[in-house]
C-alpha cells in the first residue's frame, strides 16, 4: 500500500504519540523526514495511506493528538489538505 498521505505536527513528541496512537488501532503508518517542499519546526512527518485519511483524521482527534497540517501527494507535489 503506497502512503500517500503526510501529516506535519507542531513537535516531536506529537508525532511520535500520533504514530504510537495509529499503529496501536492497525494503521500503516511510518515516521519520515518532512519533504522538502513542505515545511515544519519539528522536521518529521507521518506517512500514511491516504485511502485512510478520514479514519485517521477520527483516530487522532479522539486521541487529542491532531495534526497541524495534511497533505496529498498526487503526481509529484504535495497538496494541503488540512
Amino acid at each position: 500500500m503506497e502512503r500517500d498521505g503526510i501529516l506535519i505536527f507542531h513537535s516531536i513528541h506529537r508525532v511520535m504519540r500520533a504514530e504510537k496512537d495509529l499503529k496501536s488501532a492497525g494503521f500503516d503508518v511510518r515516521l519520515l523526514p518532512v519533504p522538502r517542499e513542505l515545511s515544519s519546526d519539528c522536521g518529521l512527518s507521518l506517512a500514511f495511506c491516504w485511502g485512510d485519511w478520514s479514519r485517521v483524521r477520527g483516530e487522532l482527534d479522539a486521541a487529542g493528538c491532531s495534526a497541524e497540517q495534511a497533505y496529498r501527494r498526487e503526481g509529484g507535489e504535495y497538496v494541503r489538505v488540512g
